[in-house]
């Protein structure tokens, strides 16, 4: 099941971009799960699946960025994160 959200994108920032909006909407959700699974509110899978891509490429995607996959306080963070992939 998934849920629709719509935002408004001023026409100078796509017009700027040289993208299709399609092509800006994925790269947001994308920016997002990054930024999700780096401040731990979801986890790899779910952010994988935010950012529409599987489990190897988003961490791969994640590299790009500089965020470590092993960045855990604690084991039960790791085995949580585990659970939820």
């Amino acid at each position: 099941m998934s849920i629709a959200a719509s935002i408004e994108i001023p026409e100078s920032i796509v017009l700027s971009l040289r993208k299709p909006v399609s092509s800006i909407g994925i790269e947001m959700k994308q920016a997002l799960a990054v930024r999700y699974y780096a401040d731990r509110k979801l986890s790899l899978g779910q952010c994988a699946e935010l950012a529409e891509m599987n489990e190897k490429t988003f961490i791969n995607h994640l590299s790009m960025y500089g965020v470590s996959i092993f960045a855990f306080d604690s084991e039960g963070e790791l085995l949580e994160d585990i659970a939820n992939a």
